[in-house]
């Protein structure tokens, strides 16, 4: 069924686009766009333009049509499996490889390959299957996932009390200064932008990111970062906000200064919590994978070859 809104404009000059994406959390600027197109959004009843500029008192009118349905097809794609039990799974993620399926995405994710091994698996409300956290298409690393309701809900429980460890590996550019801090700062949408996420001073989720420098590289830093909040890009968006984006990261940081890598330097790398059943800590590593490791030896030879030349020979394969 549609979901239909309608809002009244308190003060006016704002974009249509702009003001709808704003007020409806939940839609993207590109998607405020698309229903514009579609003529689910109208203000006083009249289909309008993106750039149209409201009015104060001005009615605008939103239907949202249903998400579309997602079929859960299970698919035999290889998984690294790093702790198995009855109560549970921890898989070494590979990069490039999507955790949930999703409208346009419904294959080739790490649930597809989850319910092909694990078919029991207990579905929620939102077809996560036992998912309790998440990790971005291009960072790699631990992944836990329940096998049985009971589990599911001890280990959310566990994440919502923030007694889950979490250690990252992640490459910055800059030279990292302090060699230790705490970056707190409450993290919400970005307001250009609704597709990412940003440092903001109101209407944001507290946020705070742990970090330790491992080594100085030149003009990078390695560090060890731990976020103890689980906000969307918190990493990502905390270190960019501190002035040393992820290198590779082609949202938050620098386009250019990739270091022939096809995704950021984030990894996944420390996974610690308690088991469901036995209480007993659960402590696992995950190592570099190879396409990280090389950024690391190429830096630690700069006279092997320097990263300007490691740019022009493109993405390692």
């Amino acid at each position: 069924m549609d979901k239909k809104l309608q809002l009244t404009v308190s003060e006016g000059g704002e974009r249509v686009d702009k003001y709808v994406a704003g007020e409806v959390p939940s839609l993207s600027r590109s998607q405020v766009q698309d229903l514009i197109a579609r003529g689910l959004i109208t203000v006083n009843g009249i289909e309008v333009k993106p750039s149209q500029r409201l009015k104060e008192g001005d009615s605008v009118g939103v239907i949202v049509p249903p998400a579309e349905e997602v079929e859960l097809v299970p698919e035999r794609i290889p998984l690294r499996i790093v702790y198995e039990d009855e109560d549970l799974v921890v898989v070494d993620k590979p990069p490039g490889l999507v955790v949930h399926p999703a409208a346009g995405h419904q294959r080739g994710t790490l649930l597809n390959a989850l319910l092909a091994r694990y078919p029991d698996l207990p579905l929620d409300e939102e077809k996560r299957s036992g998912i309790v956290h998440r990790l971005d298409k291009d960072t790699s690393g631990l992944i836990v996932v329940a096998r049985s309701r009971d589990a599911r809900e001890h280990l959310q429980a566990q994440f919502k009390a923030r007694e889950v460890l979490k250690v990252y590996l992640s490459l910055v550019e800059g030279v990292v200064e302090p060699r230790n801090g705490v970056i707190e700062a409450s993290i919400g949408r970005d307001s250009r932008d609704r597709k990412r996420m940003a440092v903001v001073r109101s209407g944001g989720r507290r946020a705070v990111t742990e970090f330790r420098v491992l080594e100085r590289l030149g003009e990078y830093t390695l560090l060890e970062t731990r976020p103890r909040t689980g906000r969307t890009h918190q990493v990502r968006v905390h270190l960019a906000f501190l002035g040393h984006p992820v290198v590779g990261d082609s949202v938050y940081g620098h386009r250019k200064q990739r270091l022939g890598l096809e995704r950021q330097f984030l990894h996944a790398h420390r996974l610690a919590f308690r088991h469901p059943s036995s209480d007993r800590q659960v402590d696992l590593v995950s190592e570099l994978p190879p396409d990280l490791e090389r950024v690391l030896e190429m830096l630690r030879r700069p006279n092997l070859i320097s990263a300007e030349e490691w740019e022009r020979l493109g993405p390692l394969s």
